[in-house]
């Protein structure tokens, strides 16, 4: 499926379910809300997209701790639990993804290389969890839209069944 068809699937299941959406990103900077958003009648389903780029952002419209972004940095698994929380508790929606990581071609480490990416869900009522993945470095724009692609993918297997994210909350 490519992020169209993932898109509107995520929609639909929103929808016949009466769950609202909010999205929390940083490295793809608004793409995941656009993908939602390109589909007509979006709006029955999505609350809110929050681009939180700067660590200023996640902490101001997030919530994000500060002590978390200076003992874990902003891409890691601890900063994307808190940018999911943060988004539901600032939203109506049921139902909240988040993204955090390296698109390159600079920034990254040899602890935190371009292409690591972490995702983050958060179900009102339910649990939140994190994934990570390492997407190959074929450049910033092959980064940004495997990204979008993997955090549909995650909603949706999010509104299926989070244990099959096969993370710990």
């Amino acid at each position: 499926m490519n992020n169209s068809d993932l898109a509107n699937a995520l929609l639909q299941v929103c929808q016949q379910r009466g769950i609202m959406l909010a999205t929390a990103e940083s490295c793809t900077g608004g793409m995941i809300i656009s993908a939602l958003t390109d589909i007509a009648g979006s709006s029955a389903v999505v609350d809110r997209g929050l681009i939180t780029y700067s660590d200023e952002a996640k902490m101001e419209m997030l919530g994000v701790s500060p002590a978390t972004l200076e003992a874990h940095g902003a891409v890691s698994r601890e900063t994307v639990l808190e940018m999911a929380e943060g988004a539901l508790a600032r939203s109506r929606a049921g139902l909240a993804l988040a993204v955090t990581g390296i698109a390159g071609p600079g920034g990254g480490s040899p602890e935190k290389p371009v292409g690591l990416v972490w995702f983050g869900v958060a179900l009102r009522g339910g649990p939140v969890a994190a994934e990570l993945n390492m997407f190959a470095d074929n450049g910033r724009d092959f980064i940004r839209r495997e990204t979008v692609k993997h955090a549909l993918e995650i909603g949706l297997r999010a509104l299926g069944d989070t244990h099959e994210m096969g993370v710990v909350p």
